[in-house]
């Protein structure tokens, strides 16, 4: 699948943020998927036209994240991430092309069979600097287009090819003797650095950060502000900015405050890393060409062969069932101690789960006879209890007499002995007051 996307930044900071940036992009997948087989995208990437440039000046271990996503539909669903880094081992300088990851990938697991469409959507691209310190020198529009360089006015004059023992950074620096004379660089960070020589023949220098004056440095002095007798020894830090700036664009400019001489070696920008936020040079690129996807049908996993050799069966045990023992305190039940046991769902038997009343489960409790030989399927009738609930301290009630022996017979035949009593007795009165009244 070729895909064209075009990137743009959202901010003045973003690594696309001159014009949109064209990619050509190649997505490729296997398609003859089964299950417990793997989704193993494959997305590789190239300029088209334009680049992303770096946002300012930087040392080695900078990086380029890549993400993209892949929405899949169909038999499941979700959205897969391809990612990929890559860590960009030179230094950078402002607006010094980026290097683009050759290609990003991402791999999962098909859990089952089915259609699934699979669709590409939004790639994004961040940008995350390293901690460290990158120097900036002299340069000129060629080396760093769009005016990313020391900006000198006035009088300046550049010397180059100075003796190694001068320590200049790269062996140059700029110096002029009138009033009024700026340098001014602009950068991308969280601090930066004057670095220039000390000279017995120097004047003071003012120092800005952000248009507002930070400090007066003196060359000709040391750290201790006394004079010192050396001529144009380089590469002494001769201000530091506070190393928690906000991460973002600054400015610093010195200017020659008399018409002693001033000097300038080279700035050092500082980034913290952690100062940085993860999106803060990110390009979000859009598909341009016309929308794809494809379908893809993923199998059930093929069965193993059968063996040519039949397999010889199990023999049937012969060994009796156990005969099951009551328990004293079944799930739903009261125990010994005529607390009630609600018992869990994981306790409760075969009968407990089907027998449900009204939304609520009713339990019943049997009999468990002895296990016999059973030539037929064996019909299990489910009663309700005698009682719904056992009063505090009492026995288990047991289950309510079978429906074939009801006690009527019974109660009839208690009836008649009662009947009869009766009459026996009033016979047996009359007899004693007939032979009472024949003894008077």
């Amino acid at each position: 699948m070729v895909i064209d996307y075009e990137c743009e930044g959202a901010n003045g900071y973003s690594i696309a943020k001159y014009k949109p940036i064209r990619l050509r992009t190649q997505l490729t997948f296997a398609t003859d998927l089964i299950v417990g087989g793997a989704l193993d995208l494959k997305w590789s990437l190239a300029y088209r036209d334009g680049w992303f440039s770096s946002p300012g000046f930087y040392a080695e271990g900078a990086q380029m994240n890549v993400l993209g996503n892949v929405q899949v539909t169909g038999a499941w669903q979700g959205i897969l991430q391809p990612t990929g880094t890559n860590v960009i081992k030179d230094k950078l300088r402002a607006d010094d092309q980026l290097p683009l990851l050759s290609g990003i990938a991402d791999r999962n697991l098909i859990d089952r069979a089915g259609v699934i469409r699979i669709e590409p959507k939004d790639i994004v691209v961040d940008f995350a600097p390293p901690n460290g310190e990158a120097t900036v020198n002299n340069g000129n529009d060629e080396d760093n287009p769009r005016d990313h360089v020391i900006t000198y006015v006035g009088g300046w004059t550049e010397f180059n090819d100075r003796l190694s023992s001068e320590h200049h950074i790269h062996n140059d620096f700029h110096e002029t003797s009138s009033q009024g004379d700026t340098a001014e660089l602009k950068f991308t960070g969280t601090g930066v650095q004057y670095i220039g020589p000390h000279d017995r023949e120097g004047g003071p220098v003012k120092i800005y950060l952000d248009d507002v004056l930070r400090a007066v440095e003196d060359p000709s002095r040391d750290a201790n502000d006394d004079p010192v007798n050396e001529v144009r020894n380089g590469g002494f830090t001769l201000w530091k900015s506070p190393q928690n700036l906000p991460y973002g664009q600054h400015t610093i400019k010195i200017e020659n405050a008399s018409d002693k001489k001033a000097w300038l070696d080279a700035f050092r920008v500082t980034t913290n890393t952690a100062a940085v936020p993860t999106d803060f040079h990110r390009a979000t690129c859009k598909i341009v060409s016309a929308p794809v996807s494809i379908e893809v049908t993923v199998k059930e996993k093929p069965g193993s062969s059968p063996s040519s050799t039949p397999s010889t069966p199990n023999p049937t045990p012969t060994t009796p069932a156990p005969t099951p023992t009551n328990s004293t305190t079944q799930p739903g039940q009261n125990n010994d101690n005529g607390n009630h046991n609600p018992g869990t769902n994981n306790d409760r038997t075969t009968a407990d789960r089907l027998v449900i009343v009204n939304g609520n489960t009713t339990t019943t409790t049997t009999a468990t006879p002895t296990a016999k030989p059973s030539t037929g399927p064996t019909a299990t009738n489910y009663v309700a209890a005698q009682v719904k609930k056992t009063p505090f301290g009492g026995v288990p009630s047991g289950e309510a007499p079978e429906p074939s022996r009801q006690p009527y017979a019974l109660m009839a035949g208690g009836s008649v002995l009662l009947l009869g009593s009766v009459a026996g007795g009033l016979v047996m009165r009359r007899r004693r007051a007939a032979h009472a009244g024949n003894r008077r």
